[in-house]
Parts: C-alpha cells; structure tokens; sequence
C-alpha cells in the first residue's frame, strides 16, 4: 500500500474519510442511514460517540506531519480556572463548584494559522462532512464559524498540560485525535449531569470531590473522530506525561451563521484578538440563547 492515498488536488473525500465503512458520500443509501441512526443513538445515550479510525491508517501519516507542523505556533497559556470559566463567587460556600479552581495549561494554533489546503481544513469545510455532522447532531444545518482564530483550532498539550473539569460554549463539538503522548491525556465525562433547565451544582461537586459513579473515561486513538455535547457534560483531559505532546483538532461550528467567540476568550486563548473582535469590543457581543454559566 501507498504512504498515502490523499489527493489533495481533489474535492472528494476519497482518502480522507475511510468511506467504506463511514458512506458521508452517500448517506441517503441503506448503510448512510445505519450509520446515522447508530450515531445518533451512542449520542443520545450518553452525549458522546467516537468513531473508532475516521482516518484511514494511510492517511494518518500525514495527519500527524500537519499537526506537528502547525504546533510551533500554538500560543500557551496557563491559568487557574473553575468549571464556568467565571470568577468566583464569595457569596457561595468555598466547596460550591463555582468556587473550585484547577490549573489549565494548553495551546492552541488559531485558525488563520491553518491554510486552505490542509486535510484538516478541507475536511471542516467539505459539503459532505458538514452534511454529516448536522445530520447526527439533530440539525439541518451548520455554520462555519466566522471567527477566524476560533473556526479550526489545533489543542497542543505539552507535558503537565490539562485542560481541567470545564463546560463548552459550544453546544456540541467535534474533535480528531492527530498526536498521541506518552501517557495521560486521557478524556474523562460526565454524560449530561446539566441541561438548559438547571446547573446541577450538586451533582457537579461530587465529580470535583472525586467520586466516579458519574463518569466515563475514553482512550482515544490516532484518527478517531470525537462528537461530543460539551455544554451540558462536565469533562477533562488529565495531565499529559512525556516529552511527546497531544495533537486534537477541533472543528468548531454553530446554529446560526456569523457566530463569533467572545474578545476576552480569544485574547486569552490565543494570544490576540482578529478584527472582528475589536469591533464587538465596541458595539457589543450578543447574548447567548440559554441561561447557562459559561
């Protein structure tokens, strides 16, 4: 067999996605429509569905020469954090989840540091995959988003790097392993334990007191494919050990069109603001569409 089979002078799939046993080709055919409904059913159990070599093994190669490629322009930033991303509150106990915080050191490769000819960027963007990420989410569309550092990112977790327990903004994310470390590193949920209708800040401090009835922990592989609600499921990925750093791709999309992250969050996260950021430093960022603590 080739090193690798990607064509990247063609808009196809092929080479990219192992069609054979994932048809985003043809998900109106009989073997489309079974791999939506299991997908949609692993998800509506748990929140969750991973699709075991997305990537096919020839590709992988290449997959990961993209992301070591990009890593050296990660901006890294450390901080101590709680579940919301949001101050404390010294009108709460000092056990309320709101007032648990946890060191986070990651970095992240902005989206303007990804060119178009990448496979990474070519599958964010590819009619196909977007088709198929809608289809299992519930939705008839989805948008890119229009923040150019928040679009497609690159997470890199040197050594000692976490991201702690934390909530997304986005109601579900998408994500691909492309690096793995030597050890840790491990993605750790809790299925649902919030909704739209309620925090559940009591449930949420017994995962922080380390009690596990809740969680599921998941051992990703090169070119596993992660769907994942992340707004409503507390997760983490523990402390990556070893001089080899973690590599996930994170393809961010959104209901509406024209979703643009937080000024603050993108000055945090990557080191700088893009110009649509300043703009909405002065005329204001919208309000999101539930009532949940960020």
């Amino acid at each position: 067999m080739a090193a690798s089979v990607v064509d990247m002078s063609s808009s196809s799939l092929k080479g990219l996605v192992d069609l054979e046993r994932f048809p985003l080709d043809d998900l109106d055919a009989p073997a489309g429509q079974r791999l939506l409904a299991e997908c949609r059913s692993q998800l509506a159990e748990d929140g969750c569905v991973v699709l075991k070599q997305f990537i096919p093994q020839a590709a992988l190669g290449k997959l990961e020469e993209e992301t070591d490629r990009l890593s050296p322009s990660a901006h890294f930033n450390q901080n101590e954090t709680n579940p919301y991303n949001s101050n404390g509150d010294d009108r709460l106990p000092q056990s309320h989840p709101k007032n648990r915080f946890d060191d986070r050191t990651n970095g992240f490769v902005a989206g303007d540091r990804i060119d178009e000819q990448t496979i990474i960027r070519r599958l964010y963007r590819h009619p196909q995959f977007q088709r198929f990420i809608a289809s299992v989410v519930g939705m008839e569309t989805i948008h890119e988003y229009a923040d150019p550092l928040a679009d497609l990112v690159v997470n890199v977790l040197r050594e000692g790097c976490q991201h702690p327990w934390h909530y997304d903004t986005n109601e579900f994310i998408v994500t691909l392993l492309t690096r793995k470390p030597e050890d840790g590193g491990k993605f750790e949920y809790a299925p649902g334990i919030r909704s739209p209708q309620g925090e559940n800040f009591e449930g949420v401090e017994q995962v922080l007191d380390g009690n596990t009835e809740q969680l599921k922990s998941l051992e990703l592989q090169l070119g596993d494919l992660q769907i994942f609600f992340g707004r409503y499921s507390l997760h983490r990925v523990t402390p990556v050990v070893g001089d080899r750093e973690r590599h996930t791709v994170i393809f961010a999309y959104a209901k509406e069109p024209g979703f643009v992250g937080r000024p603050e969050r993108a000055q945090r996260i990557f080191g700088r603001m893009a110009s649509v950021h300043e703009r909405m430093l002065h005329e204001g960022a919208a309000r999101r569409s539930d009532a949940l603590s960020d």
